[in-house]
């Protein structure tokens, strides 16, 4: 995969994936784009995916993140990618998005926070691939090219 040019925006389940061993090939995918993200410093995250990400990891997994390791990752990987912070604006902008969209709050602010890192492009599965949204385009790194 060719990451673009432009900024572009994770989401939480691309960092979920990085440590799916079940399935290969999206664990594969999420690497590419979360190192990607971190070498081309264009990766852009917000504080709701940090908070995501850990209460999935040290919650969650088959084998949780110890704390420790979770710090770990949090110096060396998510700080270093997250560029959105909550301030009023957000929120009012993704409730402007769910009520546009009819995505559920969370999704609208994941959206907004992607438009707020002025990124071109939201890496997540959640979403319709394809779809533009205030100059965000939504991509399924997942979805099968046939």
């Amino acid at each position: 995969m060719t990451l673009a040019r432009e900024k572009f925006f994770l989401d939480t389940n691309i960092f979920v994936y990085t440590f799916e061993s079940r399935f290969a090939s999206k664990r594969a995918l999420a690497r590419d784009l979360v190192s990607g993200a971190l070498e081309t410093r264009r990766g852009v995250i917000s504080y709701q995916v940090v908070q995501e990400f850990l209460n999935v990891a040290t919650r969650k997994f088959v084998k949780p993140m110890k704390v420790s390791e979770a710090e770990l990752y949090l110096a060396r990987v998510l700080m270093p990618l997250c560029e959105v912070l909550p301030d009023s604006s957000l929120y009012s902008l993704a409730l402007s998005i769910s009520s546009e969209t009819g995505f559920s709050f969370y999704d609208s602010l994941i959206v907004a926070s992607a438009i707020a890192g002025e990124c071109s492009i939201l890496w997540t599965e959640d979403l319709r691939h394809g779809q533009r949204i205030r100059g965000v385009e939504i991509r399924n790194p997942f979805r099968s090219k046939h």
